[in-house]
């Protein structure tokens, strides 16, 4: 028997988030959603304030498929933004907070932004960028509006002044969520479109990973910034699992801070970068202290063994994984367990339930286990495509899998391992050489500080490596120090042929190195 898709029965089984607020709001109203400072909300409380916001923008004609701009520090306000979106059916946009004004200008125009909100400390740089814009028509700022001007609105009047009932919109989970716009470091940023699906999907693979959904809902502790993909997943996991989300408030990362906030918020679980574990597991007397977390987890890099037996030291009942993924997957795409991390050390693990893998050659062809090739994805999570750049999309679709531009190698146990980025790879005499590879021998040395490598044109290998080396500091280095110290580590082919010393690197607003600033530079 086939139901009527009516739009009521439709909306009853949305998985968009502005539907799951709503049915967290019934479920929990009194639980706590998000901690800021002294600052909370309940998923009532949550719930109401969010569907004040989609009113108000849809009062100043914001609707369906418009672009809301989010430029913001972290902070409640920022998850009101990305559900009052997904209420109306618009898309959230997050802006990197650390961006100049020519590049916010940039995605400003690049997605239509119709609307933007912006707090004090950002408002400057938006001011600057609108400057270059005939809009957005909407700016609604969080703190004091005058430090955007005239044209600007108090986020808290606007609320203030709209509806609290819900709009009623049914949005379907297949529409698009958030534009996420790349690092950039092979030039402009690109938009990548997520759906509510993908997001949702994401969340729930990831979980049924680490543990599955708690009897208990996690407390989670925010320490990465939310315009970025991960912070995103991380804020908004509380509607899966109806768990509670603190934001930490420090401008840095502190590491006797943050597990003072650990231990007064009985945070269960976190996610960070290894150096920032590695600094909190040196704090001396931690093992005294009253933490109960329980999936201590990390990313954006390899932790070294050390950081990994500090882990365990510290948290012998709180197994941690390593997560690997890119945006355009929304972001989790393999997960490497505790149990698994010394003996498979430097991979990435084996991919989530639900995602598919392979690792291909040029034609789209197998490559035998052990060998390198480039590691694309079908599944759930896969965005829709870049926005307004159909051929972009097309490439990153070929064959129908999504091109992740990762060089990989799968193991006989089926473990991953992560070589280098398609497009850092060098071909010299025929022979293939990962920057990365090269990269880790010269981070060796203890005169080096950081150290980057970009193929250069050679009459008679094509390419060979050059390194870009930032000395340590008070440091001599010379090019046949550098050169030598290659000698014996790695194959003859490999060692790079030339050596640049520069005080610093080119790096995105993520943090991230632009290679190809350095090639633009140091490539002839």
């Amino acid at each position: 028997m086939q139901s009527p898709d009516n739009a009521a029965m439709s909306a009853a089984r949305r998985m968009s988030f502005g539907a799951q607020l709503a049915r967290n709001a019934r479920k929990f109203p009194e639980r706590t959603a998000f901690v800021h400072g002294t600052r909370s909300l309940t998923y009532a409380e949550l719930d109401v304030r969010v569907s004040r916001l989609a009113n108000a923008l849809a009062e100043r004609g914001i609707g369906a498929g418009d672009r809301i701009a989010i430029v913001m520090y972290n902070r409640i306000e920022l998850a009101e933004c990305f559900l009052a979106a997904a209420r109306l059916g618009a898309i959230g946009v997050p802006v990197n907070f650390r961006l100049v004004a020519d590049e916010v200008a940039y995605i400003l125009a690049d997605c239509g932004a119709r609307a933007l909100v912006c707090d004090a400390k950002t408002a400057p740089t938006c001011v600057a960028a609108a400057a270059e814009l005939d809009g957005p028509a909407t700016v609604l700022v969080t703190d004091d509006p005058a430090a955007y001007g005239p044209d600007a609105e108090a986020y808290e009047t606007a609320l203030a002044g709209a509806s609290p009932e819900d709009p009623g919109i049914d949005v379907p989970e297949t529409d698009p969520a958030y534009i996420m716009y790349t690092s950039g470091t092979t030039g402009r940023p690109k938009g990548a479109v997520l759906t509510h699906l993908n997001l949702v999907m994401g969340t729930l693979l990831n979980m049924a990973v680490v543990g599955g959904i708690p009897s208990e809902p996690d407390n989670s502790l925010l320490g990465v910034p939310m315009f970025h993909i991960a912070g995103l997943n991380l804020s908004l996991r509380g509607l899966v699992d109806g768990g509670r989300v603190v934001i930490d408030s420090s401008p840095v990362f502190d590491a006797a801070a943050f597990v003072d906030q650990l231990e007064r918020e009985r945070i269960t679980s976190c996610f960070l970068v290894p150096s920032q574990w590695q600094a909190i597991c040196a704090l001396p007397g931690l093992k005294d202290r009253d933490l109960v977390l329980r999936a201590p987890s990390w990313g954006a890099s390899v932790a070294p063994p050390s950081v990994l037996e500090a882990l365990q030291d510290n948290f012998p009942d709180a197994p941690a994984y390593t997560a690997f993924g890119q945006t355009e997957m929304s972001p989790v795409t393999t997960l490497l367990r505790a149990e698994d991390a010394v003996r498979k050390f430097g991979s990435v693990g084996t991919p989530l339930p639900g995602i598919e893998v392979r690792i291909v050659d040029e034609e789209m062809r197998d490559v035998p286990r052990g060998e390198v090739g480039e590691i694309v994805y079908r599944g759930p999570t896969a965005m829709l495509g870049y926005w307004n750049k159909p051929e972009a999309t097309e490439e990153a679709f070929k064959g129908g899998w999504f091109h992740s531009g990762d060089l990989c190698r799968m193991d006989d146990d089926g473990f991953i391992y992560v070589v280098d980025r398609k497009k850092d790879m060098i071909i010299s005499g025929g022979e293939n050489i990962y920057c990365a590879e090269v990269e880790a021998v010269l981070d060796t040395h203890p005169d080096i500080a950081q150290a980057v490598v970009i193929g250069v044109d050679h009459p008679k290998w094509v390419q060979t490596p050059r390194a870009i080396v930032v000395p340590a500091e008070g440091a001599k280095l010379t090019e046949q120090d550098v050169l030598e110290h290659c000698r014996g580590r790695l194959a003859s082919y490999k060692k790079p042929t030339s050596v640049v010393f520069v005080e610093a690197l080119p790096r995105n607003a993520s943090g991230k190195v632009q290679k190809f600033r350095l090639r633009e530079q140091y490539g002839a």
